[in-house]
């Protein structure tokens, strides 16, 4: 069966420390999502979220989307970019205009949009987004569509996430050197709660642990958005360069070591096994081998220092009682056992997220490492309303045909996260 006619066409790029991936979806003209092509290379030029080296990063974002153009037989001009360090913080905007009784227009709307506008304080941080999340009438929550309705003060909550200025226009640089334009800067942990939460589960409050090769993102949903972020800067690299520290060994073989013999959990007849060190084929002597037992131990001491930070930082953002679900997701998340060892050490549900299953997607992808990815482009595909362009459209959306923007924002509203 061929594929669907596509209407519109969607790059990301998901700047990691262990990798740069990049993914080109399409949305058909019946509404479904399509993975066109994907690609990846290893990282260079990039630690803990922040571009060290632009020369290396803007060959390795060229590199990715290119083999992701070649997959999809198509090529992008811009891309949405992922952000995992940079200082990431984000917070909820509250905004009130006097009403007085009547019936809402249109025009309060907007209004009540502009003074949101000039209401985000970004305490010398860049805004990455501005997007209105619930409109509150008299205080009350819960309102997908105000117009036609009385009240004496229409509000509006507004979700802002904020950057550190000159990392995010280092990332920027580094993807506009490699010919391409930047759509927009996405805050990873909410491009991640798009692929791995349910909007049910971003209604109710959960929290979403990001890990991934050296930051690890702890962010609270609730009310439909990203409510709260802790930036770990500690990820699963730091893991594999423990293991290469406690046993002499080169970087790629505890990377291998972790990924082929490691887990979070230990098991009774791990003191009885010993690993091989060096891979069968690779023309080493497989005579080095480890005790499978020690190399479960350094992995979990390394977990307990990324648990206390995690369990420090939902008590700093308030995720309290043990009824609230985690969700554990990025590429350091694929050690075995992972979400069992945080399921003990949190005291609470932990349930391991993946992509979505959207066609077209390589089974290479369907993994935690990938989550980020796919959310970037389900994001893309959403299309949310900043309320940062809405004053420059307030006096075209004065008149009577252009209303669309209002009609946007009120879906923004409903369906936003």
């Amino acid at each position: 069966m061929g594929l669907p006619r596509i209407a519109k066409v969607f790059g990301a790029v998901n700047l990691g420390s262990f990798r740069v991936s990049a993914m080109i979806m399409g949305l058909s003209e019946t509404g479904e999502l399509i993975v066109l092509g994907s690609g990846l290379r290893q990282s260079q030029g990039i630690r803990r979220g922040y571009v060290t080296d632009m020369a290396a990063a803007t060959y390795a974002i060229r590199n990715a989307v290119e083999r992701a153009e070649d997959n999809a037989g198509t090529r992008v001009q811009s891309v949405w970019v992922g952000c995992s360090g940079a200082g990431l913080a984000s917070r909820v905007a509250k905004v009130e205009v006097p009403i007085g009784g009547r019936q809402i227009e249109d025009e309060d709307v907007q209004h009540l949009l502009v003074a949101a506008r000039e209401n985000i304080e970004p305490d010398g941080k860049m805004v990455l987004h501005a997007q209105p999340a619930h409109y509150t009438l008299d205080g009350a929550h819960g309102v997908a569509n105000p117009k036609g309705l009385h009240a004496e003060r229409l509000g509006v909550d507004i979700h802002v996430m904020l950057a550190d200025g000159a990392p995010v226009r280092n990332l920027k640089d580094a993807v506009e050197r490699a010919h391409l334009s930047v759509e927009a800067v996405v805050a990873t942990p909410v491009a991640a709660g798009f692929a791995c939460l349910s909007p049910e589960e971003r209604e109710l409050g959960s929290a979403l642990i990001e890990m991934g090769g050296e930051v690890t993102n702890v962010g609270v949903f609730s009310g439909g958005m990203l409510a709260g972020l802790v930036s770990i800067p500690f990820g699963g690299s730091d893991i594999t360069d423990a293991i290469a520290s406690a046993f002499g060994i080169r970087r790629f073989q505890a990377e291998r070591l972790k990924c082929i013999a490691g887990s979070a959990i230990a098991s009774p007849s791990d003191h009885r096994e010993m690993v091989p060190v060096n891979a069968p084929g690779d023309g080493v002597s497989e005579d080095h081998r480890i005790n499978r037992a020690e190399l479960v131990a350094v992995i979990t001491e390394q977990l307990a220092k990324l648990t206390e930070e995690t369990g420090r930082a939902l008590k700093t953002l308030d995720f309290s009682g043990a009824r609230g679900q985690v969700v554990v997701t990025g590429g350091a998340a694929q050690l075995a056992g992972i979400a069992e060892y945080l399921q003990g050490a949190l005291g609470r549900p932990v349930r391991m997220a993946k992509p979505p299953e959207l066609r077209g997607l390589p089974d290479s992808m369907r993994n935690p490492g990938f989550a980020t990815l796919t959310g970037l482009c389900l994001y893309a595909a959403d299309d949310p309303v900043d309320i940062r362009v809405v004053s420059s459209r307030y006096k075209e959306t004065m008149t009577p045909g252009g209303l669309g923007l209002a009609s946007r924002i009120w879906r923004a509203a409903r369906e936003y996260f």
